[in-house]
């Protein structure tokens, strides 16, 4: 039997006990029944109450594998922000060195185009100065040679014949 089973036959026991008259309410008990219950509920008792003790063992048990848990739960959760975290920063590192190159690029850009333009402008005019040159010496070389053209047709043209004397 378990000790709730033998507590309640003694108290059927106290209840079906005679009271004894002019005592105030005591009642007489067979004392070798009574001591009985008691005995077979200290044998019992052991027994609840280990089970007990394994209940609160199991229950200590779960609350400390659930502690564990959480304490894995919450590192990992602080470990994957850090992860997070370095990652945003790299993120915004390459982002800003990616704008830095692209400025730089720009700038480059920019300068090598000037640089460019004003030297096919020098090499242009240094060209159109040239042609200039060369296209006014032609022109010296042209006038000339129709001056002397003109000088040397003179001189070789036949003069007309004088036929009156």
């Amino acid at each position: 039997m378990s000790i709730d089973e033998l507590l309640d036959v003694m108290d059927e026991t106290l209840e079906d006990a005679l009271n004894v008259p002019f005592s105030g309410g005591k009642r007489m008990v067979d004392v070798e029944k009574v001591r009985e219950l008691i005995d077979d509920i200290r044998l019992n008792m052991p027994q609840e109450i280990q089970q007990a003790k394994a209940v609160v063992k199991d229950r200590t048990q779960i609350i400390d594998k659930a502690k564990r848990e959480a304490d894995m739960i919450i590192k990992r959760a602080e470990e994957r922000a850090r992860t997070m975290v370095a990652e945003e920063a790299i993120m915004k590192t390459a982002q800003q060195k990616a704008t830095e190159m692209i400025t730089s690029a720009q700038n480059q850009s920019r300068e090598m185009r000037a640089t460019v333009t004003n030297y096919c402008e020098n090499m242009l005019r240094q060209t159109e100065e040239q042609l200039s040159s060369s296209l006014s010496d032609v022109q010296n070389v042209r006038a000339t040679l129709r001056q002397s053209g003109k000088r040397g047709a003179k001189r070789t043209a036949p003069q007309p014949k004088n036929t009156n004397p």
